[in-house]
């Protein structure tokens, strides 16, 4: 009898990679995006929105430029301030805290997340405004700015 054979699997990631590369040579931007647990649409809405930014503010360990909520996941750049936090750290620390209010219609969050470090400026600029899009290109909208569910908390270093 020959032997069994495993199916051909293409590499690539299956989870998202841990860490962000902090250098003391450039600002740390990194471009994160956060799902609901089974990409549940409980995101976008206004008690959701106003406890996030309250929680966002009340750790300075990590900063929080723009942001966007869809119904099923987040968008968001963030900088670390206190370089002994780490990115896993503080969103586990946001999750727990948004967890614990147990708002009305809210939801569980997806254990992990996705994160980009951006190497330049522009990559800020081009990356926002394909986020900004996708309340339009869902059908949400009719133009970006209509999108309520998105602000900017701080400006990041550039």
């Amino acid at each position: 009898m020959p032997p069994e054979y495993a199916p051909f699997e293409e590499p690539g990631r299956k989870h998202p990679a841990r860490g962000v590369l902090i250098s003391s040579e450039q600002p740390t931007i990194v471009f994160l995006t956060v799902c609901t647990k089974d990409r549940q649409r409980w995101l976008a809405r206004e008690n959701v929105q106003a406890a996030l930014k309250k929680i966002w503010l009340s750790t300075d360990t990590w900063l929080v430029g723009d942001y966007l909520l869809m119904p099923d996941h987040l968008h968001l750049f963030c900088a670390p301030r206190d370089l002994t936090v780490t990115l896993q750290r503080w969103v586990s620390y946001w999750k727990r805290e948004f967890s614990c209010l147990h708002l009305p219609g809210a939801g569980e969050w997806q254990r992990d997340f996705w994160d980009t470090r951006l190497r330049r400026g522009e990559n800020y600029t081009q990356k926002w405004n394909y986020v900004r899009e996708n309340p339009l290109r869902a059908g949400l909208v009719k133009r970006p700015e209509d999108w309520l569910f998105q602000g900017r908390m701080n400006i990041l270093p550039w």
